[in-house]
């Protein structure tokens, strides 16, 4: 039929042509079916349109190829093998929308939160922390920063929008600019509708590198110099009494008579 209609079309002085079969089902917030779409389209415009209260297709171009849709129409509807196939659809749409819509639009999948520092130009504010959260659907989420337990800005925080991964999940982030001191606690408060609680992720400022390089080194000279200290006190303890040596009672040590 399509082939036929290419034919058709090209004879008329028509020229390039693309013909497809386009079908959708519009469902509802709760995964009803709100409608079913079935067209026959020909270089993206909808040539015959299938009616699901008729079970017939007509005629949806009203253009200069309204004739040729009214040929097609006719002919596809003296044919059961392309009503059936139509039908088909529609139940299949009826009928699975529900079961896909409650395994993907209905499911909740938890974020995973982690907390880059980066350093910046500016002196009042050194440290840039970035909260990246990612890996979570449905797409609305809430991200508050806080700090030392208080929450920084405003309270009330509208979700963020997300970026979509093209798995069915997405991912966000939030930046907040610091000027870290010893002792600071830092925190990612996390809010979706798949946590029962809200995901906290902690970062708090830690050594330089070249301190963290010193710290390492006298700890190691320290574990060095304890096991000499550890060693020479074994061996003394285990080395024959001085001359001249008395024994106390309970001593471990003993004098063997010449």
């Amino acid at each position: 039929m399509l082939v036929l209609l290419g034919l058709a079309l090209g004879a008329r002085g028509a020229g390039a042509f693309l013909v497809h079969v386009a079908s959708s089902c519009p469902l509802a917030a709760n995964g009803s079916m709100l409608d079913f779409d079935f067209a026959i389209v020909f270089n993206k415009n909808p040539l015959v349109c299938y009616d699901p209260t008729t079970r017939l297709f007509v005629a949806c171009d009203w253009g200069l190829l309204h004739d040729a849709a009214d040929v097609v129409a006719a002919n596809l509807n003296n044919n059961t093998g392309w009503l059936q196939r139509t039908e088909a659809r529609h139940r299949a749409c009826r009928d699975l929308g529900l079961h896909f819509w409650a395994s993907t639009a209905l499911r909740r999948t938890p974020p995973q939160v982690r907390i880059v520092a980066s350093k910046t130009s500016n002196a009042r504010t050194p440290v840039l922390l970035t909260c990246h959260v990612w890996g979570f659907y449905p797409a609305e989420v809430t991200l508050t920063w806080l700090h030392n337990g208080d929450i920084v800005g405003p309270g009330d925080r509208p979700p963020i929008s997300a970026i979509p991964n093209g798995d069915w999940t997405y991912q966000t982030q939030v930046t907040l600019l610091v000027d870290p001191v010893a002792g600071d606690t830092f925190t990612c408060s996390v809010q979706h509708a798949s946590l029962e609680q809200p995901l906290l992720e902690d970062w708090g400022p830690g050594l330089s590198p070249g301190l963290t390089l010193k710290v390492v080194a006298a700890t190691l000279v320290m574990m060095v110099g304890l096991g000499f200290f550890i060693a020479g006190v074994y061996h003394y303890r285990a080395g024959p009494p001085a001359k001249g040596y008395t024994p106390i009672p309970g001593d471990n040590y003993h004098v063997d008579s010449i």
